[in-house]
């Protein structure tokens, strides 16, 4: 097969769009095709040509993320299909091999995304990073423990959302830079987060919101939405589906989930995507009612190793040499010499013995600071060959809060 790689115009929206549909199996309606086109960036499109015909394409969100230490540039790997006609004929690779030399030359030393299918990327070098939790809460598991905080000053105040987006963008980007993962939020973006769309409600309602307040101005905020129910004996069945909830204190954010909680005509607070150490674990008097499950949320890519390492801050000082094994990134695949202490990072090349020895996977899964390197070293993954290397690079790159993007890009 004759491939050509170029990215994908504005006029080809409509084969992009079929593309989409026919990958995923899914069906996208118009408010959700024009919400996507206002957020892609055709320059960083790449698609797969046969001939005229659009078989395979990917593209890149120029994102600022949060890594451990502050915010970096990211490119966020996003619409990554192959029409099912021609699977297993190498379109994917020759995208994605294509799609890491083009983020190198614009010089994003990290990219990340969300997969589909968990077993595709750590083949191009992804490690999942980041997980999330979801929730299925029952009413009657629903209070809060005595120790949850509260603050005399707060107050709620219901809102439209489409109304208090102000209010939702002022909460956010102060939030941002609290915990590694999160991105900050284009005005599409943002469209795309409250669109209220009957096809965006699944059976479940308008978007509805509180925002967490006092005379200062808000300190949190919900979106969410209920599907009405009630059981053969009319007793109140309905389902809460959390969409987003954010607090800027432990009061602010004791209180909205107290309002989620105990909303009337609610029988189950349903959530997903939450971070892997949400405080609601230690707010709920009896944890067990959370039903939660475990997900992976955020995988990374280090594109650059050598400007990757030092444009995060490490837990503890650090001085190892790593042989990276990297197969579609040759430039990583070498011996590094990593140093880290309270003044910052350095990455450089060395012919240094090494220390241990990992596949760029694990520096990835490692890069946002949730993942520990022990049971990658278990697992075979890691290979020491200095007693203590592992832990100490595993502490080096430790981080807290636990890594979480939020919303899917």
């Amino acid at each position: 097969m004759s491939l050509s790689l170029r990215p994908i115009t504005e006029k080809e929206w409509s084969a992009w769009i079929t593309l989409d549909e026919e990958a995923f199996g899914n069906a996208i309606p118009p408010h959700r095709s024009e919400l996507f086109r206002r957020n892609a960036e055709f320059d960083r499109s790449l698609g797969a040509f046969e001939g005229d015909l659009l078989v395979g394409a990917t593209a890149v969100c120029s994102f600022t993320m949060t890594v451990p230490g502050g915010p970096i540039p990211v490119g966020g790997v996003t619409s990554v299909g192959v029409l099912p006609s021609h699977r297993r004929r190498g379109v994917l690779s020759a995208l994605m091999t294509r799609q890491l030399a083009d983020l190198r030359e614009r010089g994003e030393a990290v990219a990340a995304l969300y997969a589909s299918e968990a077993a595709i990327y750590g083949r191009f070098g992804y490690g999942r990073a980041a997980d999330n939790l979801f929730f299925d809460i029952p009413k009657h598991g629903a209070a809060l423990a005595g120790h949850a905080p509260v603050d005399p000053a707060l107050r709620l105040r219901v809102v439209t959302p489409a109304e208090a987006r102000t209010a939702f963008e002022k909460v956010f980007e102060a939030a941002l830079d609290s915990r590694p993962g999160l991105y900050a939020r284009t005005p599409a973006r943002w469209d795309a987060v409250l669109s209220d769309h009957e096809a965006d409600q699944g059976g479940a309602g308008p978007l509805r919101a509180v925002v967490a307040e006092d005379d200062g101005g808000p300190r949190g905020y919900a979106l969410f939405r209920i599907k009405q129910g009630f059981t053969p004996h009319d007793v109140p069945d309905g389902e809460l589906r959390l969409k987003e909830l954010f607090g800027l204190d432990p009061a602010a954010y004791a209180l909205l989930w107290r309002h989620v909680l105990e909303r009337d005509l609610v029988a189950r607070v349903k959530a997903w995507q939450r971070p892997s150490d949400d405080p609601l674990i230690h707010l709920l008097a009896e944890p067990r009612h959370l039903n939660a499950g475990w997900l992976d949320d955020l995988w990374i890519r280090l594109v650059d190793v050598e400007r990757a390492l030092p444009a995060r801050r490490y837990s503890a000082p650090v001085d190892v040499v790593i042989e990276v094994e990297d197969a579609f990134c040759p430039w990583n695949a070498r011996r590094w010499r990593l140093t880290a202490d309270a003044s910052g990072a350095r990455c450089v090349p060395t012919e240094d013995p090494a220390d241990l020895t990992l596949p760029v996977t694990v520096l990835g899964a490692a890069y946002l600071g949730g993942r520990p390197l022990a049971a990658l070293q278990a697992a075979g993954v890691v290979r020491e060959s200095r007693a203590g290397a592992v832990r100490e690079l595993s502490v080096a790159m430790s981080w807290e809060p636990a890594p979480w993007a939020g919303l899917i890009f």
